[in-house]
């Protein structure tokens, strides 16, 4: 059975074969994962006080006693300063979370979960988990170590060449 991936990357030989889309191999299957899991996570935020964006900032958030400036929060969750300071006002105003300024910046703000925050992640976290190790089932240790493996270097690679292309 040819994986998608595989169609489109010899789509793409064919119509332009100067093109290097080798990276495809790796880069592909990883979307369609991150595609997968969000089809299966995204019913349990149907009816939640919170969107899964919205969740995965206060994820970040609820096992740090102090708080966070919300660049540092930006970078974590791979969000645009802007994006994140849309997704923060939004918390805030349905008392999951408070802004302050920074006393040592105040063009920083200060990030923290409230206990409502605190009880919307402690809710939703386990469902969540639980999916996930629904989805994951099926897999045996050993090939599961495999991928783990794998994951972590591409990771590390990952890192690695964002660092190098960024400028400085």
């Amino acid at each position: 059975m040819q994986v998608p991936s595989e169609a489109v990357r010899e789509r793409w030989q064919r119509e332009n074969p100067g093109l290097d889309v080798s990276s495809m191999e790796v880069i592909g299957p990883l979307k369609r994962a991150q595609v997968l899991l969000s089809l299966a996570v995204e019913p349990l935020y149907d009816g939640a006080p919170v969107t899964s964006a919205e969740f995965d900032v206060m994820l970040h958030l609820r096992h740090t006693d102090q708080p966070t400036i919300a660049r540092q929060l930006a970078r974590k969750t791979g969000r645009s300063p802007a994006a994140l300071s849309k997704t923060l006002a939004k918390l805030e105003q349905r008392g999951h979370i408070t802004r302050q300024a920074n006393p040592a910046d105040r063009r920083a703000a200060l990030v923290r979960l409230t206990d409502r925050g605190k009880e919307v992640v402690d809710t939703l976290f386990p469902q969540q988990l639980a999916i996930e190790v629904r989805l994951l089932d099926g897999m045996t240790p050993e090939r599961r170590a495999q991928i783990i493996e794998g994951l972590t270097q591409l990771v590390e690679v990952l890192e690695a060449g964002l660092r190098d292309a960024v400028p400085r």
